[in-house]
C-alpha cells in the first residue's frame, strides 16, 4: 500500500507569516495537534515547516510570549521531512524512524503538497493488520476443529 492510499488530504494548512495565535486556533476549531506551513511557488503549494501543538507550550506558553505577536516562521523547525505519495508505508514508518518525527507531509514529484500521514495514522493501519492476524489465527483453529468432528 502507498502512503498516497492512506495519508489524510484534510490538512490545515499556513503561511510563515500567520501568528502563532493562528495556528493554535486552528489547531483548536479542526481537533488537531499540528499545522503545515506552506509557501506557494508557481501555483504549486510546498510544505515550508510544521508547527506542532507542542511547539507552542513549549516556544511560546512556557517562556510567556505573546502568540499574538510570534509568527509560526518564528517557531517552526527550518528543516522539513517529507515522504513522496507513491512511497510504501514501511518507508514513511523507516523514515520517521530516523528523523524522530510523528508527522510527514506528503508531497508529489514535484514537492507540491498533496497531504499528511502521522504516527497515528500508521498505528491505526497496524492494529487493523494485527486484528486480520488473530482473526486468521481463529479461524484457522475452527477450521481444524472441523475437520476433527
Amino acid at each position: 500500500m502507498s502512503i498516497n492510499a492512506l495519508c489524510s488530504r484534510d490538512f490545515v494548512a499556513v503561511g510563515r507569516d500567520d501568528t502563532v495565535f493562528k495556528a493554535a486556533e486552528l489547531m483548536r476549531q479542526n481537533h488537531i495537534g499540528d499545522v503545515l506551513v506552506v509557501e506557494k511557488v508557481q501555483d504549486i503549494i510546498l510544505p515550508v515547516g510544521i508547527v506542532t501543538d507542542r511547539d507552542v507550550v513549549i516556544e511560546i506558553v512556557a517562556p510567556g510570549l505573546d502568540p499574538n505577536v510570534i509568527t509560526v516562521g518564528d517557531i517552526m523547525l527550518p528543516v522539513i521531512f517529507t515522504i513522496e505519495e507513491d512511497a510504501g508505508i514501511f518507508d514513511a514508518i523507516r523514515l520517521m524512524t530516523d528523523k524522530g518525527v510523528r508527522r510527514l507531509p506528503v508531497v508529489k514529484k514535484d514537492g507540491g503538497l498533496t497531504g499528511i500521514i502521522t504516527l497515528d495514522d500508521l498505528l491505526l493501519l497496524m492494529a487493523k493488520e494485527f486484528c486480520s492476524f488473530a482473526q486468521l489465527l481463529i479461524r484457522e483453529q475452527q477450521n481444524e476443529a472441523d475437520k476433527r468432528r
